[in-house]
């Protein structure tokens, strides 16, 4: 791995006044694993006669210090309410902004994998920040790279925002910086709609997806860093053929081919359980909707189970047709969920990392502006976790309708799973 400088490290505050005190995290919010979600931004140089100011680290400032007065919770750190429940003290202490310089250079980046050592070199941890009381909740790097590229890493604690309002922080920054105000919406910041109700009403079971001491904790299971990366790029063209195979939606039909090829990497016998585990965005399903800005963590956790036997020797649409069930959940699910994590104790109302080989965990980021993140000199050449705490992530790569396919599985498997999934006889290209 090529070396980093650290040229700088401070803390960006919002450049106006923002409102101080604590700001409450939702049950959703804190039924999400606790820690960073690490993303890497590539961008090309812009050629002959790159402007001097290609990837200005003053630009960059002066626009994130301008987008955390709409976004100001991130400005702030991870607290605790008197009761000793976690909320995000709203100081404005400010989002960790860091400008490295390094010896790699873009080519060599391009087709990475997802792995600890490329997070510990583009994304900043947050123990070395100095006069920080508690978490800070936003790090940034941007690292300047051989020959003119740059890598922007970002970590936004889970705590305060899922994927699309992470990606909403990151076209609002982007948008400041290349002077398009007008461009930016402000986030939806009331939580107040994800509330329990009192009394709680549980009409699902939630047991499998929230409970520490469910499948999420099976002995053997791997722990994330044991598991080996990959990215996979599906192309438009691959993307419709399996689409025509199970008359499904692309994400669940590439994930019944995920399901199927892991399975079949992991040997499994044919009469074992196998549960894949997803995550459903509830904002347009809730009654009323969510605004489609709003800010922190609007996903569910649901799932499905089928025999290995069932899963290998069906059609291709069985397995999008069972995972149909799981994201097929609406109002009366999140609501469940919602009052079951209220009433869960909090030992129990945590999902697992550690998932047996039984089982996969599947994570969507298709239809969400990934790619939105032109800070005036170009869309990012690519986007992907830096690290993978998920089995499996599925998002857009661009305008170009491929796919991409963040893999982390063990090492020994991983190889037979890439063969697996691209096998014309299973892809049927």
């Amino acid at each position: 791995m090529a070396g980093i400088n650290i040229i700088s490290s401070e803390l960006v505050r919002p450049s106006e006044a923002t409102p101080h005190g604590p700001f409450w995290l939702s049950n959703l919010d804190l039924g999400v694993r606790s820690g960073y979600s690490p993303m890497i931004y590539l961008f090309r140089p812009l050629g002959v006669g790159c402007p001097a100011d290609f990837f200005s680290a003053d630009i960059l400032r002066t626009a994130l210090s301008r987008a955390l007065v709409p976004f100001y919770p991130l400005a702030g750190r991870l607290g605790m309410a008197p009761d000793g429940r976690l909320e995000i003290d709203c100081s404005g202490q400010g989002a960790v902004f860091v400008v490295a310089r390094s010896d790699a250079v873009l080519e060599d980046l391009e087709g990475f994998a997802p792995s600890k050592a490329m997070c510990d070199m583009f994304v900043p941890p947050y123990e070395e920040v100095v006069g920080a009381s508690g978490k800070p909740l936003l790090l940034l790097q941007v690292t300047f790279l051989h020959g003119g590229g740059v890598v922007l890493g970002t970590g936004m604690h889970h705590y305060a925002l899922d994927g699309r309002s992470s990606f909403h922080f990151m076209q609002t920054w982007s948008s400041l910086a290349r002077g398009a105000a007008g461009d930016t919406v402000p986030p939806f910041l009331d939580r107040s709609p994800l509330r329990a109700r009192s009394p709680p009403v549980i009409l699902f079971d939630h047991f499998h997806e929230y409970c520490r001491n469910g499948a999420g904790s099976a002995t053997g299971a791997a722990r994330p860093s044991d598991l080996a990366g990959a990215i996979l790029r599906v192309t438009s063209a691959q993307a419709a053929a399996l689409r025509a195979r199970t008359g499904e939606s692309l994400f669940r039909s590439l994930v019944a081919h995920i399901w199927r090829c892991a399975l079949t990497a992991r040997a499994l016998p044919s009469d074992a359980e196998s549960r894949l585990y997803t995550v459903v965005d509830m904002r347009a399903r809730l009654s009323p909707p969510l605004p489609s800005a709003y800010f922190g963590n609007a996903g569910v956790r649901t799932s499905v189970s089928a025999k290995v036997g069932d899963v290998l020797a069906s059609p291709l649409k069985f397995g999008a047709q069972r995972l149909r069930m799981a994201t097929g959940q609406g109002d009366e699910y999140a609501r469940s969920l919602v009052d079951y994590l209220e009433t869960a104790a909090d030992a129990s109302s945590k999902p697992g990392r550690e998932l047996p080989d039984t089982d996969l965990r599947v994570i969507s980021w298709m239809g969400m502006a990934s790619h939105d993140a032109n800070f005036g000199w170009g869309e990012p050449a690519g986007v992907a976790p830096a690290a993978v705490s998920y089995t499996w992530f599925v998002y857009s790569v661009g305008d170009s309708g491929d796919v991409a396919v963040a893999v982390a599985m063990k090492p020994d498997q991983l190889e037979r799973f890439k063969e697996l999934f691209f096998h014309e006889n299973e892809m049927a290209w």
